[in-house]
């Protein structure tokens, strides 16, 4: 065989494992789905991250500036951090900024458990100490950070050797039973262990503890502590709030699609007749939001979303396959010149409508030939498929179909996007190999998963590859100042 015929063959594998790794970052988190358990997601996790991390270490830490969830970014933090010495150092300037910037965006629960993890693990190397204890130093977060987290941060600052400065040592040592704080925060926990009002001085997160503790009326806690929460907090506290009677101001367009999506799934059919108006607002300021921050922009596209029975998804992941596919919907909607919504279950030809996606449920089996089939009678740009990939009414006929397609509409690229991660296979679920499938993650991904996808189809290079993943470090690593 050739030089150039074994270098197309190394690019070709690399490209598959690449991809690969990347659909499970995106769709994969440790959860239950419907179709499988948890425990063979993860075990499917450690085997893809330990392979990749180990062929191709400098793609494994790009992977952090494409959006993946946030499991798979503590992960590829850990394990990059953990094997410090194999980094060549070449990469090691770029490596430690993608780290140090990943962690800094991660959720603080994420950080701190991440940090923490560490410790159980023994990675305890100059370069885990140095970003242990800048992120632990930050004057902004750092007594919230102890508060909320206190036996996280206590071991991770431990571990790193990270010194207690300002009153963190006695905070430790006697915690609320200290006589008096000079930090604020400090002693408003300190006073929230006997005081009603200094309890309402406290954040959210760390005051809902310890009004359970204290036996504080769930109602009455929910009613003070209302000029506290955060943007994300009022979203999540919605539901929780309207059955204390209490109504809650929330600013949609900083909330996800897929978090407004799985919030209209939760609601009875009626609440969700009785609100239209206000959950189209929502989705409305949100995909403005996404669209802006994207900026996306397509042709004529088609969506086939599938609403079948189990899309409902499993007890921990709760309707989140039909909130991704409701999601993409929207995106799409706002980002496309021309747009058609095709949905399983459905007897509308020309596709639901704004509103009438707005009372979308799971039911029956899984048909998406006969949408796929209406969809390419459009011939659109763009024909996405949203599905777990498990069509069974009847089986594999949607894979036929879309491989027609491919021959019969040849200016019709297709994806499938699919929200669940197949431990077996370790990756999400295909309706055919002449269609990519990529994981789902956010509607907000969309833009660069459909950019990996046609990578896919037309067989760049490895080099075509890295100059798009350097284009979006320099473009993640920017953000950060």
């Amino acid at each position: 065989m050739s030089t150039r015929s074994l270098s197309r063959a190394s690019d070709r594998v690399a490209r598959e494992d690449l991809l690969l790794f990347v659909n499970a970052c995106f769709a994969c988190t440790g959860q239950r789905e419907f179709y499988g358990d948890g425990r063979g997601q993860k075990v499917s996790l450690d085997f893809l991250h330990g392979y990749i991390a180990g062929n191709y270490r400098d793609l494994y830490a790009q992977v952090l500036a494409l959006g993946v969830n946030h499991l798979n970014q503590a992960l590829i933090v850990r394990n990059l951090l953990a094997s410090g010495r194999e980094v060549r150092e070449a990469s090691r300037a770029r490596e430690n900024a993608l780290l140090t910037r990943t962690l800094h965006t991660l959720p603080s629960h994420r950080a701190m458990h991440l940090l923490e993890d560490l410790a159980k693990h023994g990675v305890n190397n100059r370069r885990a100490r140095a970003l242990t204890k800048s992120f632990l130093g930050r004057a902004e977060e750092r007594d919230f950070l102890a508060v909320k987290y206190r036996r996280s941060f206590r071991r991770a600052a431990m571990h790193a050797h990270a010194p207690f400065i300002g009153e963190l040592q006695p905070f430790f040592l006697r915690g609320w039973k200290e006589r008096r704080f000079v930090t604020p925060l400090f002693e408003s926990f300190r006073q929230a262990h006997y005081s009603d009002r200094a309890l309402y001085e406290l954040p959210y997160s760390i005051a809902e503890g310890l009004a359970q503790k204290r036996g504080v009326r769930r109602d009455v806690f929910l009613e003070r502590i209302t000029p506290r929460l955060t943007a994300h907090e009022r979203a999540r506290l919605v539901s929780t709030r309207a059955a204390a009677g209490l109504a809650t101001d929330v600013d949609w367009s900083r909330q996800s699609l897929v978090r407004i999506a799985s919030y209209l799934l939760s609601l009875p059919e009626a609440e969700r007749a009785a609100r239209e108006e206000e959950l189209s607002r929502a989705f409305t300021l949100s995909v403005r939001r996404a669209a802006r921050r994207t900026e996306a922009s397509y042709g004529r596209v088609v969506c086939v979303l599938d609403r079948s029975y189990s899309s409902q998804g499993s007890r921990e992941k709760r309707h989140r396959p039909l909130a991704a596919a409701l999601a993409v919907s929207r995106f799409f909607r706002a980002t496309a010149s021309s747009y058609t919504a095709l949905w399983t279950s459905s007897t509308a030809a020309k596709g639901l409508s704004e509103r009438e996606e707005l009372h979308v449920l799971p039911r029956g089996a899984t048909d998406l030939a006969t949408p796929i089939l209406a969809a390419l009678r459009l011939r659109p740009d763009l024909l996405v498929v949203v599905s777990d990939g498990y069509d069974n009414d009847p089986g594999g006929l949607a894979g036929q179909v879309l491989e027609a397609g491919a021959r019969l509409v040849p200016g019709c690229f297709m994806l499938h996007l699919n929200p669940v991660h197949d431990s077996e296979i370790y990756a999400p679920k295909s309706l055919t190999p002449a269609v990519p499938t990529l994981g789902l993650r956010d509607a907000e991904d969309v833009p660069t998963l459909v950019a990996l996808a046609r990578f896919a189809t037309t067989a760049g290079s490895m080099t075509d590859l890295e100059r798009d993943l350097d284009v979006r470090v320099r473009a993640f690593l920017r953000d950060a100042s």
